[in-house]
């Protein structure tokens, strides 16, 4: 697998449709053939009411953006400590597919109810 070089390349403000907005580093990357906006959002630090976070990527199909404001790194750094979004670790965990006991009893009490 050889090394791409960016053809685009800034901080910048990106600005979703769905009125979501991320903020970080801007670059393009092509996947399986398919060109995509790749985001990297730094680092953040801690705050009064946030733990220090983690930077993590996100990618974006082209049709996903609305603008793309380019920005210092600082302002992206800003903007990002605001935003403050979060990675996804995971979808869906184990407990949420193992039925619990809580939920036993009720197949007792759907016995012979068809409607679903």
């Amino acid at each position: 697998m050889s090394e791409q070089t960016p053809t685009f390349d800034v901080y910048a403000i990106v600005e979703l449709f769905g009125h979501a907005r991320i903020a970080g580093r801007v670059s393009e990357q092509v996947i399986a053939g398919q060109g995509f906006l790749r985001v990297d959002v730094p680092d953040l630090q801690a705050t009064k009411y946030f733990p220090p976070q983690q930077g993590f990527s996100r990618f974006y199909g082209p049709g996903a953006i609305y603008s793309i404001t380019p920005v210092s790194k600082e302002i992206a750094t800003q903007a990002a400590q605001i935003m403050r979004l979060q990675q996804v670790n995971a979808y869906m965990t184990v407990p949420q597919l193992e039925a619990g006991p809580e939920l036993a009893g009720d197949e007792e009490e759907n016995e012979g109810d068809d409607d679903f």
